[in-house]
């Protein structure tokens, strides 16, 4: 194993270091894939597609490819097979977030939780292949396709962290809200989690399954909808009582610009992913709002994981250039270059 590390190692140590460019690009790509196969997947169900490949890790026995077949029309085959194409793209992102990360550490040894999160993304792609052909072998069965989107949801919150990670140093994580408003942002995630939960159960006794023949949860959609919606005034109050404390607290704890514009950035995009909803369920669910609903949910796991991530302070960025020039640079021009807190990506 070691051997292998220091062939790794000797090989990404010929590349240039990346740039804050660089970095920030390809951690963005790890969002918008990690988020966009969830997008995708959610295609996949809508237009019953789930089982156009019944078989996995091939589409159709001895072939990886769609075939002609009778029992199953070429349009859902091809969707199913981008969807599984498109985990590809993922996976590349994914070994990018890796190179990046690893090649950072060779300049900056430091950056150890760096390179962890960096490794989350290509372990949660394999993950992911595991669990979406359990559910192709399962048909579907409403559970398992929830499992596939949550364990998406998660990754979604680890790649928008690992984005601000490039932004952060490695000391140990200090609060910049008082200890009583702490609970409140803990509070805030957990509703989160909850929310996407029940979410989960109302796609699994609604229409939409990815394939006609596939069993539903056999629950009250309206019942689910409305403990789904309940979960999202519960996760709305979190988010007010939060802003009521800092905004009573302002003389002696001032949020910083970042925790502010983060805090405004959640309202909005969770009360128009709430708003969406609502219309998706006056309208009967129809297929087309399903997956900007699904789009949604990124959204808001993107604004609470930046928000979260605005709530402590790591120090100053050490990683935006090459140590070599770091080091070379004078202390004046090192706190110019390096800001902690208000550069434009925070």
């Amino acid at each position: 194993m070691s051997a292998f590390v220091e062939r790794f190692s000797s090989l990404v140590g010929r590349l240039p270091y990346p740039s804050r460019a660089v970095q920030r690009t390809i951690a963005i790509a790890a969002i918008i894939t990690q988020g966009g196969i969830g997008v995708t997947g959610s295609v996949v169900r809508v237009t019953g597609s789930g089982l156009g490949c019944p078989t996995w890790p091939q589409c159709f026995p001895g072939s990886m490819f769609p075939v002609e077949h009778p029992e199953y029309e070429m349009f859902n085959q091809w969707i199913e097979f981008g969807n599984r194409l498109l985990t590809g793209i993922v996976g590349i992102v994914a070994a990018l977030c890796v190179i990046m990360a690893w090649r950072i550490k060779l300049d900056h040894p430091g950056r150890s939780r760096l390179v962890k999160l960096a490794w989350t993304m290509p372990g949660g792609v394999v993950a992911q292949a595991v669990i979406g052909g359990l559910t192709v072998m399962a048909g579907l069965l409403w559970w398992t396709v929830a499992i596939h989107f949550l364990v998406s949801a998660v990754l979604v919150w680890l790649a928008t962290q690992l984005l601000y990670a490039l932004d952060e140093g490695d000391d140990a994580p200090r609060p910049v809200l008082p200890p009583r408003h702490r609970p409140l942002m803990q509070a805030l995630v957990v509703s989160l989690a909850a929310l996407l939960t029940a979410g989960t159960t109302v796609t699994g006794a609604g229409p939409h399954g990815g394939d006609p023949e596939t069993p539903r949860f056999g629950a009250p959609i309206e019942t689910l909808s409305f403990i789904h919606g309940g979960l999202l005034v519960v996760f709305l109050a979190m988010l007010a009582a939060l802003g009521a404390a800092a905004w009573r607290h302002r003389a002696q704890n001032p949020p910083s610009a970042a925790l502010r514009r983060r805090y405004a950035v959640v309202w909005a995009v969770s009360l128009a992913q709430g708003a969406l909803g609502s219309v998706q369920y006056l309208l009967g669910v129809p297929e087309e709002l399903v997956s900007f609903h699904v789009l949604g949910s990124a959204a808001v796991i993107v604004a609470v994981s930046a928000l979260w991530c605005a709530a402590r302070d790591r120090g100053p960025a050490v990683s935006h250039r090459p140590a070599a020039v770091v080091a070379s640079a004078d202390p004046a021009d090192s706190a110019t270059a390096e800001p902690a807190h208000d550069t434009p990506s925070r």
